[in-house]
């Protein structure tokens, strides 16, 4: 595999339940950090929203690897952001046999 040219900055953020007080909660988004990355779309599809058409992009993420217990690995169900763009992160491979890059497979939505 080819080293990837990090050249994007995001924010990823760690999603963090607070209880409403009526017996639910609440979604709010603790950022962690800045990391630099590679960003590739991959395949893209349009789907009915619940009032609009949304536009389903798939992307490949890749930056330098972190050790498993490292808070800033990215993991499945937290996000990347990058101004106001929100890349939700799906997956997270090593990249290859030398573990010194992941892949996070990510999804943004946007109003089509």
């Amino acid at each position: 595999m080819s080293v990837p040219m990090l050249n994007r900055q995001l924010l990823l953020e760690d999603p963090v339940r607070i209880p409403d007080g009526a017996g639910g909660f609440t979604i709010t988004w603790q950022p962690l950090g800045t990391l630099w990355a590679e960003v590739s779309a991959r395949t893209g599809r349009e789907t009915q929203g619940e009032a609009v058409p949304l536009a389903r992009v798939a992307y490949k993420i890749r930056l330098r690897a972190a050790p498993y217990d490292a808070e800033m690995r990215p993991k499945p169900e937290q996000r990347f952001v990058e101004g106001a763009r929100i890349f939700r992160i799906e997956a997270v491979v090593e990249d290859d046999l030398t573990g010194r890059f992941l892949t996070c497979l990510a999804e943004e939505e946007v109003v089509a």
